[in-house]
């Protein structure tokens, strides 16, 4: 009797204890959970019921449950009752974890962004706007284009490849383009760039550069390590990736990514206590908390925080017509230039352009052809795989694509693919890479353009 008395309290003790081992973990589920469906309800307007199926279907993020208030613009997550996160929407901001800051203060913030240029698109020709001209390339082979994109999406039962959107431009103009509507993906629908972000810190600080604002080879300015050794990391051992600073970016666990994403409110002080660990330059490690260091860095040499909202905007987005572009703020104020940035298909190719046209857009220098040239070489301490928060392919870890191809990569597939010998811009988006390849992707689309005539 005493054995039948004593196992069911083994029993319990064990699962407390194991909740309480993976307790930790149940607030980066719920993290997670509420920033995204916040994020794709009120950012992306899409319904509800789709980002759960298709953005937070995995791990244990799946088994979270989520209350959306459409009058508030919140949306408060937990898992199995606990761990409770809150997520809110703010005008102009987007939608940020309320994290460790008070909700109150969280919920008052707002901006009154710059108006997004052109008002109307589909009376501005493109690339600036929608007004689409009826070009025909005698190179392409359109049916073997259309092919190419059509594979990149799932038609039957099974969701597999889970592409949302795929967009190709070549010499300038848009020359094919498809959605899954299936989804409820449309060419208005703005989807989220995750690590492609990064790449727009890169352009960020390269108006900065241009400006003369910024020196890349000058030790970064972050007032937080003035008074130890951090304060020889310059700004290119950041743009490298390779500060040498001790960071976890592993997504998986509790670690100094998750915990800045999905628990902290200002990214930029929870990056920035990252302590000194190996002599800067010498050691390639990807890390989002360095993109978060720069975001604060670039709000540092603004030195005013509506200047800090407006800029990419007025410097970057109103210019090179990505009028949906919205860059989100955590709950300080800060870019999260790491992960958190929402824009149409088509404005991803915008950005894709900027930089295949060396920076300069229309006869407009956005950020100078050595800043591109900057962005395109290898970071020293890498394998040729990564230059300044942008990958590459000198490694020619995508076989099929051109050596010379340089890409923004974002988390589950988020791709924008430039190749300068190709006149290209290729981009996907979707919710998985696991039944995807990019080179099969792009091998494909590459086989419908005959280089010789190119």
């Amino acid at each position: 009797m005493k054995l039948k008395r004593i196992v069911p309290v083994v029993i319990v003790l064990a699962l407390v204890a194991l909740v309480a081992w993976q307790y930790p973990r149940f607030y980066i589920a719920t993290g997670y959970g509420a920033k995204c469906l916040a994020s794709g309800v009120f950012v992306a307007h899409r319904n509800a019921d789709q980002v759960i199926a298709q953005d937070l279907d995995y791990s244990i993020v799946k088994y979270t449950h989520s209350k959306i208030d459409y009058k508030k613009k919140t949306v408060t997550t937990s898992f199995l009752g606990m761990a409770h996160q809150t997520a809110v929407y703010r005008e102009g901001l987007g939608c940020t974890l309320v994290g460790d800051m008070p909700e109150s203060k969280v919920r008052a913030e707002s901006h009154q962004q710059l108006a997004p240029q052109p008002a109307d698109p589909f009376e501005v020709a493109w690339p600036n706007g929608d007004q689409l001209k009826d070009t025909i390339f005698p190179e392409i082979n359109y049916t073997k284009l259309k092919k190419a994109m059509d594979d990149a999406f799932d038609h039957g039962d099974e969701d597999l490849k889970r592409t949302a959107a795929v967009v190709v431009v070549y010499k300038n103009q848009l020359v094919g383009e498809e959605y899954w509507t299936k989804e409820g993906i449309t060419p208005e629908t703005r989807m989220w760039g995750w690590s492609m972000d990064k790449s727009i810190i890169n352009t960020m600080l390269g108006v900065l550069s241009r400006e003369g604002k910024l020196d890349v080879n000058e030790p970064a300015p972050i007032p937080e390590w003035q008074n130890d050794e951090r304060k020889n990391i310059t700004v290119n051992n950041l743009m490298h990736m390779s500060s040498g600073l001790k960071w976890d970016e592993d997504y998986g666990n509790v670690s100094d990514v998750t915990v800045m994403l999905y628990r902290k409110g200002d990214v930029y002080k929870a990056a920035v206590k990252a302590p000194y660990g190996v002599k800067p330059g010498t050691q390639w490690y990807y890390s989002s908390g360095t993109t978060n260091i720069l975001s604060g860095m670039i709000r540092h040499i603004i030195g005013n925080d509506d200047k800090y909202l407006d800029f990419p905007r007025k410097e970057i987005f109103n210019k090179i017509g990505m009028r949906s572009m919205l860059m989100e703020t955590d709950a300080a104020g800060n870019f999260v230039g790491s992960s958190y940035g929402y824009a149409t298909a088509r404005d991803w190719a915008r950005f894709g352009l900027l930089y295949l046209n060396n920076g300069v857009w229309q006869g407009d220098t956005i950020v100078s052809p050595e800043w591109v040239k900057y962005t395109r070489t290898p970071a020293p301490a890498s394998t040729g795989n990564y230059g300044a928060q942008f990958w590459l392919n000198r490694d020619k870890s995508i076989p099929d694509a051109p050596e010379d191809m340089f890409y923004c990569d974002g988390h589950r597939g988020q791709r924008i693919f430039i190749m300068p010998s190709k006149k290209l811009v290729v981009v996907r988006l979707g919710f998985s890479l696991e039944h995807f390849s990019d080179d099969t992707f792009l091998k494909e689309v590459l086989s419908a353009f005959q280089s010789d005539k190119q």
